[in-house]
């Protein structure tokens, strides 16, 4: 099954394609059978090495959702679909000798889970890094987390009461956002999360962005968002062309290409090098 073929026009290869699946989303008898014809050797045995049902279960159903959609995406067969991995563990696509049937040469992708929820961003053209998290963590684990941050940020935090809901959120949208940006970039927790900063609106906003030592893509474009109440999902690309056409955000496990809900994506953000600089 292939699906649909994807958008077209100017700019399509460039919009931003996010799929939000909730385990619940694939019942257990399909994800089973679909992890058995669609998961490669590696995968299968990451799956088999879980202690804990549950985590299988997350871990197969977001994997065999990034192999639905990237066949979508892609114009090939899901257990055709040849996924290399970095020595840091970032999957990427290995294109055909022939190229991609459908939509382009060029496709990243990025995956992230968390408690029930995966997450999966495609682009074209660009490098994505995605990020889930539900808002009801343990406020301890929170404070470890917290404290990895920048002075600026930690202070920014710190003006909410430490444990409230508001201060949750402060943490969680900033780890989000880290965890996005570090995914992007291929590092992962390898890159120290108190080298890079960012400025947030209190409500909701990338306001600005004080990049690493080491990155060289001049732009990013940063999206928070919260498709279902306490579930926060940042999203980071690399904007080096300029503003992107947009965001599509799918619902559910990639079955068909369902209507997406359209989202206008905000102005990449520039780090200037003497300061923070919306672009």
């Amino acid at each position: 099954m292939t699906g649909l073929p994807p958008d077209t026009g100017p700019g399509a290869s460039s919009t931003v394609k996010l799929w939000l699946c909730a385990n619940d989303d694939l019942p257990d008898a399909i994800a089973g059978v679909l992890a058995t014809h669609w998961l490669d050797g590696p995968e299968k045995e990451t799956a088999e090495r879980f202690m804990f049902e549950r985590d299988r279960r997350q871990y197969v159903v977001a994997h065999t959702m990034v192999r639905r959609a990237l066949a979508m995406e892609a114009g090939l067969v899901e257990p055709e679909l040849m996924i290399w991995r970095s020595p840091r563990g970032r999957p990427s696509l290995q294109y055909p000798a022939a190229g991609l049937p459908r939509g382009g040469p060029e496709l990243d992708f990025n995956l992230s889970h968390a408690s029930g929820y995966n997450l999966l961003g495609v682009v074209r053209h660009q490098r994505i890094g995605v990020d889930v998290e539900r808002l009801d963590r343990d406020a301890g684990s929170l404070g470890t987390i917290a404290r990895a941050y920048s002075a600026g940020e930690q202070s920014w935090i710190g003006r909410t009461r430490v444990a409230s809901e508001a201060w949750k959120r402060r943490v969680l949208r900033l780890w989000t956002l880290k965890e996005a940006y570090s995914k992007a970039r291929g590092l992962g927790l390898g890159l120290d999360f108190d080298s890079f900063a960012f400025t947030l609106a209190d409500e909701q906003g990338v306001l600005g962005f004080q990049a690493p030592a080491d990155d060289t893509a001049g732009a990013w474009t940063f999206v928070e968002l919260e498709p279902l109440p306490g579930v926060l999902v940042a999203v980071a690309v690399q904007a080096d062309g300029g503003r992107l056409p947009g965001l599509q955000l799918f619902h559910g496990f990639p079955w068909k290409r369902t209507e997406p809900q359209l989202l206008s994506l905000p102005e990449p953000v520039r780090d200037s090098g003497n300061g923070l600089l919306i672009s």
